[in-house]
């Protein structure tokens, strides 16, 4: 994992928010680019950039360092699409981890794609993927659960990379599947790989997404913090305090930030 910047796959040049580069790109421009690289099997790592993981960004530079590494980084929070058209570095929309699983899965059903899912409780995976294969008829989808000790992850890797997919999604948390990506994505060989964060436990019913009012207004977070207030507390409190303040430093400085 070093620390030089990845070509995006994406035509636009990307911006900057809070020193991250983001890539101005819709979800159907995000998916025909991911297809492309499918096709001609380049590797690419995707990352869904939120308000919270910009703050973190600001302190974790091995997190920063795997960032600009990826291929493709897309606004994920409608704050940071705000943010970005308040620092005069406009990015056409948000185009969330979820949103971008599940256009590239029904991609996959359509081209005959194969992916995986590594992520969750065995319980709460298997039936992930049952709902994915009723949604997505045809697809060919495997998964593997995401409880494995460190000494284990290697055999995990053997195992994702001989199932041998075209897309894999992995459902841990930030920063471990960033990092896992990063550490392992030469090794497992495939086109296409992103982290999903709580996607599997949303499509096997665990908790529920945002209606899309809430989602338009940008308080998708507080939908999830209702549901898991215990967990996500600090991150979204305190995360979206400091997003606000660093957001607010930017303007007060007259300049975007770079």
């Amino acid at each position: 994992m070093g620390d030089e910047s990845a070509t995006s796959i994406c035509a636009a040049p990307r911006v900057a928010v809070l020193g991250c580069a983001i890539d101005v790109v819709t979800l159907d421009e995000a998916v025909t680019a991911v297809e492309a690289r499918i096709v001609s099997r380049e590797p690419c790592q995707h990352v869904a950039i939120n308000a919270a993981k910009l703050v973190r960004l600001q302190r974790d530079q091995q997190l920063r360092d795997v960032v600009a590494s990826c291929e493709l980084v897309t606004a994920d929070g409608q704050a940071v699409v705000w943010a970005s058209r308040a620092l005069r570095r406009p990015l056409p929309e948000r185009v969330t981890g979820i949103d971008l699983m599940d256009a590239l899965l029904t991609r996959a059903s359509e081209r005959g794609y194969g992916a995986f899912v590594l992520g969750a409780r065995p319980e709460v995976l298997e039936r992930a993927l049952q709902e994915l294969r009723r949604r997505h008829p045809g697809l060919r989808v495997e998964g593997r659960h995401g409880y494995f000790a460190s000494d284990e992850e290697s055999a995990v890797v053997d195992e994702i990379a001989s199932a041998a997919p075209d897309l894999l999604f992995v459902a841990l948390e930030t920063p471990a599947k960033e990092l896992f990506l990063a550490r392992h994505r030469a090794r497992l060989r495939i086109p296409f790989v992103m982290g999903v964060g709580g996607a599997v436990d949303i499509l096997a019913g665990v908790h529920k997404r945002a209606p899309r009012l809430l989602q338009r207004l940008g308080l998708e977070w507080a939908y999830r913090l209702a549901q898991d207030p215990r967990r996500l507390a600090g991150r979204y409190i305190v995360g979206n305090t400091r997003f606000t303040w660093l957001v607010l430093r930017e303007l007060m400085r007259g300049r975007p930030a770079t």
